[in-house]
């Protein structure tokens, strides 16, 4: 059967970029940059070699922050997931809050792609992304400490649900955005990155959900 340029692009895509988004996939990581091209037959191709003589190219920064516009051209289809990293600390915060550990691990792929180091540039910390505000009202201490940051942030998330009566699109989009937000719109705001931030942890939600990689 033919390949269409479809079905081409699609092969490389993975050749380039399966390999590299598993350096994302353990528990601690560097922050990296990946490059992304489309070249002269119109294959898009993902690489973490800057690519030279090539025009338009596209660079993204891992961990990839909600606020990063560049996060939301990735294929979140495609990326690996980890089911492993942090496993006693998502399941003993999933048990004492009721949350689905699966919930659990899509934000924090999300937000941190399991790096606990994790700082984006508008403060939010370590895997769970919290900022300073709720740090303080979470009374959590060190947000870079991997137990306290899952369990303060699996608390944050599961009084979002609360308020918003388990609707996990409004919950993660209050997770993003503030509750206050949600609450003016009456619904997920009508910001870029929120909007792509619901989607991104939608898909992950699910694909953590259908215990297949």
């Amino acid at each position: 059967m033919n390949k269409t340029p479809h079905s081409k692009s699609a092969k490389v895509v993975l050749l380039f970029l399966l390999p590299f988004l598993f350096l994302f996939g353990t528990d601690r990581a560097a922050n990296a940059e990946m490059y992304k091209f489309t070249d002269a037959d119109g294959v898009v191709h993902y690489t973490n070699v800057r690519p030279a003589g090539q025009q338009n190219v596209t660079t993204f920064s891992f961990p990839c922050y909600a606020s990063d516009p560049s996060c939301g051209q990735l294929d979140w289809e495609r990326i690996p997931l980890n089911r492993q990293a942090f496993a006693d600390e998502i399941r003993g915060a999933a048990r004492d809050t009721g949350m689905d550990e699966s919930l659990i691990r899509a934000i924090i792929h999300a937000e941190s792609a399991y790096q606990s180091d994790a700082l984006s540039p508008r403060g939010a910390q370590g895997l769970m992304q919290l900022m300073p505000a709720t740090q303080k009202e979470l009374q959590i201490a060190d947000a870079f400490n991997p137990v306290s940051n899952i369990e303060g942030g699996t608390r944050h998330l599961a009084r979002l649900m609360d308020e918003f009566g388990y609707d996990v699109e409004l919950a993660t989009a209050a997770y993003n955005a503030g509750p206050g937000a949600v609450r003016e719109y009456g619904g997920v705001p009508p910001y870029k990155e929120t909007r792509n931030y619901v989607k991104r942890v939608r898909i992950l939600y699910r694909r953590y959900g259908d215990g297949r990689n």
